[in-house]
């Protein structure tokens, strides 16, 4: 079998992630397909502090630490800089939770793809502000317990689909990815790195404290996300235009929600209301694909 993941290892050793972080090894795979030729900017979240303390960085590459919500605006100056200096083979990437991304960052990030400015925008989703307590986000899904939403009013509205979002400024590049699927990641950012504009890219990040599971299932449960179509892996081109990067025979939800606490609560029926959820978002996805198979088919020509 044939890998296409570079061998090359940008991301340093002893950072402070937790076991089984999947923020982490979503770094990991990142750089190396963006390589050495790459400034990063991360506002509060996580990889603030896994990152590890002042002078000392596990990134590898040159960082910017911003304010909570200004990561894709910074990283626009980045990129203008640069390109006046004449150094366009430079990437340049903001790096956010799902906090500062769906949340605190929506505004500098919205003004950064209305712009349309070349930079590349990756959110690790794992689904709460996790680096503060646990505490509920618009990423957090419905039916979850956080330390805002204890179990007898766990959360009650569905998870913000910034996909959508963002598509609807009519980027060139929308794409999920998933640290279970590490070559289709690597593929994504590739064709990311490749293309001018904005692009924007949503991975799936386990959290063993904050989904309440066992840090060795961390990557296991990135795949059933995938496999139950709870987090489906697929991409929108120029807005408008979706491809499913796969399509899974579907695996009951149970497997995915079992094995963490945060869905422990939930009743038979209230886990039906979540499996039917997933499914309409599902065949939505399915549907839009499957329109836009002769824009694909006519690219693939030319």
């Amino acid at each position: 079998m044939k890998y296409t993941i570079p061998a090359e290892e940008v991301m340093c050793s002893g950072h402070k992630a937790c076991q089984g972080c999947g923020a982490a090894l979503a770094m990991r795979y990142a750089l190396k397909a963006l390589g050495p030729r790459t400034i990063m900017t991360f506002p509060a979240c996580c990889w603030s502090v896994i990152d590890g303390p002042f002078p000392y960085s596990a990134v590898g590459v040159p960082l910017f630490h911003t304010a909570f919500e200004t990561a894709a605006v910074v990283a626009s100056g980045i990129r203008a800089g640069l390109d006046a200096r004449g150094e366009e083979d430079i990437n340049v990437v903001a790096w956010a939770g799902d906090g500062g991304t769906f949340d605190i960052g929506i505004q500098a990030l919205s003004g950064t793809t209305e712009r349309n400015d070349n930079i590349i925008y990756v959110c690790y989703d794992n689904e709460a502000y996790m680096n503060t307590g646990v505490q509920r986000s618009s990423a957090t899904p419905w039916g979850a317990v956080t330390s805002t939403t204890p179990a007898r009013h766990f959360k009650q509205e569905r998870k913000k689909d910034m996909m959508a979002i963002l598509a609807a400024h009519s980027i060139p590049y929308t794409a999920s990815a998933s640290v279970a699927y590490p070559e289709d990641f690597v593929k994504k950012l590739n064709y990311a790195k490749s293309i001018k504009g904005t692009k924007f890219l949503h991975i799936l990040a386990s959290c063993p404290p904050g989904w309440r599971s066992a840090p060795e299932l961390a990557v296991q449960l990135a795949r059933l996300a995938v496999q139950t179509h709870v987090f489906p892996l697929y991409e929108i081109h120029e807005g408008r235009y979706f491809r499913m990067s796969m399509n899974p025979k579907k695996k009951p939800i149970t497997e995915y929600l079992k094995p963490q606490g945060r869905f422990r609560h939930l009743t038979e029926e209230q886990v039906a209301d979540m499996d039917r959820m997933v499914d309409e978002r599902y065949e939505y996805l399915l549907e839009q694909a499957e329109r836009s198979k002769p824009y694909f088919e006519d690219k693939k020509g030319n």
